[in-house]
């Protein structure tokens, strides 16, 4: 257990390398060797409430929560599950990310893939950071339920530079807290190497957007070939009936003939 927890604790937050101030950089390692890398931008839309001018009526505001690049760092690596914990701003906010491998049968055989499987976001609404004269301020906690999220075959990276939103329930009156995440590359299992990715695998958006970007160029790139083959056929055609011997339509042409 003693081993465990050592293990446990030697983490890194390696943010200051990233050129993007909003985006963060997490490594956990065991025996000296990288067993979780996290790099992505996020940020947390939380609603709360406050009293309107007349003190009678609620409204609704808006928390902008970004996760800070000063954030503590907890870390657990396991063979099918594995966390990620991080607090700023004195522990008024945490975020858990939770993931998890498992196999499952295909097509092609048993295969096996990674998922995050859980995200736990608390939070304080007396904070005054980033809010103001909340109604009601405590601390809450803002989860997934059943969540299936960033899925990618085992031994390779995820990789999203797209923004994904994701939805958690507060427990403030079950409100819908949104989570804000673009620039992601993580693999929480099987690094190959000491703070290396293995092989990425490209979120649908990303995947979709290389598509349109390289569309236009092979597009381009097949007509020009169907003109090339085209005036080549054209060529080769018109070289074949200028060789042939070429009959007068009009009869009284054929006496001149021979």
């Amino acid at each position: 257990a003693a081993a465990r927890l050592a293990a446990e604790q030697e983490v890194e937050n390696l943010s200051g390398l990233s050129p993007n101030p909003e985006k963060d950089i997490f490594v956990v390692r065991e025996n000296r060797t990288t067993c979780l890398m996290a790099e992505f931008a996020a940020k947390f839309i939380v609603p709360y409430d406050v009293w309107a001018s007349n003190y009678v009526d609620l409204i609704t505001e808006q928390a902008d929560i970004p996760l800070s690049r000063g954030a503590e760092m907890k870390g657990k690596c396991g063979t099918n599950e594995s966390e990620l914990e991080l607090s700023w701003l004195d522990q008024a906010y945490t975020l858990k990310l939770s993931f998890l491998k498992e196999g499952h049968n295909t097509s092609r055989g048993p295969e096996a893939s990674w998922r995050l499987s859980r995200i736990q976001f608390t939070y304080d609404s007396s904070e005054r950071t980033y809010f103001k004269d909340a109604v009601s301020p405590g601390k809450y906690t803002a989860s997934s339920h059943r969540l299936s999220a960033l899925v990618t075959p085992a031994g390779r990276s995820y990789e999203c530079q797209a923004q994904q939103t994701i939805s958690l329930v507060s427990s403030d009156h079950q409100k819908n807290v949104q989570l804000l995440l673009s620039e992601v590359r993580l693999q929480p299992f099987d690094i190959p190497a000491d703070f290396v990715f293995s092989e990425e695998h490209k979120c649908p958006v990303d995947q979709r957007e290389q598509l349109e970007e390289t569309l236009p160029l092979i597009l381009g790139l097949i007509l020009g070939l169907v003109i090339v083959i085209t005036l080549g056929i054209y060529h080769i055609h018109h070289k074949l009936t200028a060789s042939q011997v070429q009959i007068p339509r009009d009869r009284s042409q054929y006496k001149h003939m021979g």
